[in-house]
């Protein structure tokens, strides 16, 4: 089977009602490979161990090649590229989040392995105060250099967003609740084709996929997955931009809140994550570079490890599992079954004895 059959086969798989991320990974691990889950027949479906027998029919019935070779036909008219859940190629840091999706679709100039990735979310009813801090920010990231900005083109914080990083120059990508067919709102086509040059669109949904509101709950753990901290500039005290944060929080990304007054309706949000020590204050970009570590002089020569230098059994336990290359802080925990707290106690103990060098992301390598 060749690479593009391959790709018909996942986005066929992903067009399967009921069939989610977390259940389309676990399934193609039980039986084996993408291909024998076309070729199975229902008896051997429904012996998929926790599938069931109603989600083993509903595979069986809508599974459907023609779907996958057909929008493998849109693809390549539309110069959009397809990364699966399996390749190297997928982002890293949305790859290690539990419920990362099994496709990828995107059109653009994007760099998955850009070194400071943030995402910018709230309300769809921005105030001035609202709009100052977005552009403010962001004007504060083009001096700087290196970010990207992530959104999900939306009306209000998002856009403005991603607006902001246009006139800037700071490269932006945009994460759809819908396939790369059509651009919602339609009065953000021109806005999401001028992100294009630098920037880019990114989905999980194939063309023509209709849209609902569980769309948009996804689409808001790609944003957050996919940066390396979340910031929320304005929300109400409820809302989709929180909905961002918490999951941000769940993958264990730092997340940041602009504070504004008790009266503010579109502060209460943020005023609440802060109160809550859910988010980081934030009033400019220093703060946020602070908190992450990106304040630091990257040219600085690292801590010499001590040659002589004495571990416990505890460190040496979750230095087993590290190398030279870094590794998210939960996947460590989870190799080493040390939990989360324990684990950051003994890193920065680590850190400090010249052993262990902590990256952006929360991600750690042996000096």
């Amino acid at each position: 089977m060749n690479h593009e059959d391959k790709l018909a086969h996942y986005i066929a798989l992903n067009r399967i009602p009921g069939v989610g991320a977390k259940v389309a990974k676990y399934i193609i691990a039980q039986i084996g490979n993408i291909e024998n889950l076309f070729t199975a027949n229902i008896k051997d479906l429904k012996q998929i161990e926790n599938i069931g027998n109603k989600l083993a029919q509903n595979i069986f019935d809508y599974r459907s090649l023609d779907l996958g070779m057909r929008e493998m036909e849109f693809v390549k008219k539309s110069g959009i590229k397809i990364y699966t859940y399996f390749d190297d190629e997928h982002p890293q840091r949305l790859k290690h989040c539990e419920d990362a999706p099994l496709i990828l679709f995107s059109k653009g100039r994007i760099n998955w392995n850009s070194e400071k990735i943030v995402s910018i979310v709230g309300t769809r009813k921005a105030s001035n105060y609202g709009l100052a801090n977005t552009e403010n920010l962001i004007s504060e990231m083009a001096e700087r250099g290196d970010y990207i900005v992530v959104s999900g083109l939306a009306y209000g914080i998002d856009t403005i967003a991603h607006r902001a990083c246009l006139k800037n120059n700071v490269p932006t990508w945009g994460v759809l609740a819908h396939g790369l067919d059509k651009i919602y709102p339609a009065k953000h086509r021109e806005v999401a084709k001028s992100m294009l040059e630098r920037g880019g669109l990114i989905t999980e949904f194939s063309s023509g996929s209709s849209m609902n509101a569980n769309n948009f709950l996804s689409r808001n753990r790609i944003v957050a997955g996919l940066a390396d901290c979340t910031i929320v500039v304005e929300s109400a005290a409820k809302g989709g931009s929180l909905v961002t944060a918490d999951i941000a929080n769940s993958y264990n990304r730092d997340v940041f809140a602009f504070p504004g007054r008790s009266s503010d309706k579109y502060s209460q949000g943020c005023n609440n994550l802060i109160k809550r020590n859910k988010a980081h204050l934030i009033q400019e970009l220093s703060d946020l570079e602070y908190i992450m570590g990106w304040d630091k002089d990257t040219k600085k020569a690292p801590a010499q490890r001590s040659l002589f230098v004495e571990l416990n059994d505890e460190e040496k336990a979750l230095t087993a599992h590290m190398s030279n290359e870094p590794i998210f802080i939960d996947s460590l925990c989870q190799e080493s079954n040390v939990s989360m707290s324990k684990a950051l106690g003994l890193l920065f103990n680590l850190e400090f004895k010249g052993v262990v060098r902590s990256h952006v992301g929360k991600m750690y390598s042996l000096v």
